[in-house]
């Protein structure tokens, strides 16, 4: 627990850290608040980059958070944490340091790529998308290209080609498996196959993976199966936790920030959103885990072992190929799914998995359901 009067830094302007900001200020902390975010620009959701922005059906300005005058908070932006002194309660900033009583850890993720992983030791140019940067130069591209490659069939990956096949692009999408199996189970990848099928989208499933080779102003991607080329190439590879300001701080950091049940890594430092590993060693990127853990978090500052434990409720949304999919429930779920309203032939309904007469998961496909139902439908109370 910390003083309610003292000064609590959080590092890292993302939904995570405005989140813990309100929940702070809501529950009565009076003290100095700072906000530290490396990057330039004003605070932004990430959800819609990949759908409104990158589409340009909305512009950056819309992906904007709301104004947080009202929290008190000084803007620290553009400015580059490099390092964490947990017995001083210092953090190191560009050189100098900055005190805290509190420390909310929320400096996210970034994207992977094929080099990360190996899979490009070349010079092939690789694009990714996971900032507001990222999606205005990858909107532009699409503007002026013919064709496009994405490597990685998952959420991201899936909404990307999505918006490059309504622009007119010849998209492949390569994957090791089927469209977002991991993530929604073999029932909703195979409906969302045959959309992007429908779209015109080629799907290849690669096993072994894939590799890139630079052609000039082509990139090449080789597959046991054969070489394709395209324009532009984008990575959707998965993220990779900003955990590298912290290797020397002791703290556990593989594979994110370890945090107990409370989201605290030790009584005065918390951490939330992207960058967090809670016990049991699983990140789970989603934008409604950030909030939860974020609001937990902040709790935990301020009530320590009277803080209730976070609840891990899954739960993400998606638009891509007409599809309009919400789904909670833990991991993909598997078997088929109950219909409870309507129809998946009609693309629009309600479905219900349940296992040893339990409901495990829940999705509502083109169908407006509140979240809260969503999350009793899927066994979440």
């Amino acid at each position: 627990m910390i003083d309610p009067h003292g000064r609590v830094v959080i590092v890292g302007g993302s939904i995570a850290g405005l989140t813990a900001a309100e929940e702070l200020r809501s529950r009565g902390f009076e003290g100095e608040l700072v906000l530290v975010e490396a990057e330039t620009e004003t605070p932004y959701a990430r959800p819609p980059l990949s759908k409104a922005v990158l589409s340009g059906k909305e512009e950056p300005d819309d992906a904007r958070l709301p104004s947080f005058d009202h929290l008190e908070l000084e803007f620290w932006s553009g400015v580059e944490v490099t390092g964490l002194d947990t017995e001083r309660k210092r953090l190191r900033v560009q050189g100098d340091d900055i005190r805290f009583d509190g420390l909310v850890i929320a400096t996210g993720a970034r994207a992977a790529t094929l080099r990360d992983h190996g899979a490009n030791e070349g010079d092939a140019p690789e694009v990714v998308l996971r900032t507001m940067n990222d999606a205005i130069a990858l909107r532009n591209r699409l503007r002026e290209s013919d064709d496009i490659v994405i490597v990685g069939g998952g959420i991201l990956g899936m909404e990307i080609a999505s918006t490059a096949s309504a622009l007119g692009l010849a998209v492949t999408v390569v994957d090791r498996i089927p469209a977002m199996l991991g993530a929604v189970g073999s029932h909703l990848s195979d409906l969302v196959m045959r959309c992007a099928a429908q779209a015109g989208v080629t799907y290849t499933i690669a096993p072994d993976g894939a590799r890139l080779q630079n052609a000039g102003d082509r990139v090449l991607v080789h597959t046991a199966t054969g070489t394709l080329e395209a324009g532009i190439v984008v990575s959707s590879v998965g993220c990779r936790p900003n955990v590298e300001w912290l290797m020397s701080s002791g703290l556990a950091v593989i594979p994110g920030l370890v945090v107990d049940e409370r989201c605290r890594v030790t009584p005065d430092i918390v951490a939330a959103g992207d960058v967090v590993s809670v016990t049991g060693g699983r990140r789970q990127p989603h934008w409604s885990n950030a909030l939860d853990q974020a609001r937990t978090a902040a709790s935990a500052l301020l009530q320590g072992e009277g803080a209730t434990p976070y609840d891990h409720r899954p739960y993400f949304w998606t638009e891509q190929f007409g599809l309009s999919l919400k789904i909670a429930g833990n991991g993909p779920p598997t078997g088929e799914p109950t219909m409870l309203d309507g129809s998946a032939d009609d693309l629009a309904a309600i479905l219900q998995w349940v296992e040893d007469g339990r409901p495990v998961a829940a999705a509502a496909l083109n169908r407006r359901i509140p979240i809260s139902r969503l999350h009793n439908l899927a066994g979440h109370h």
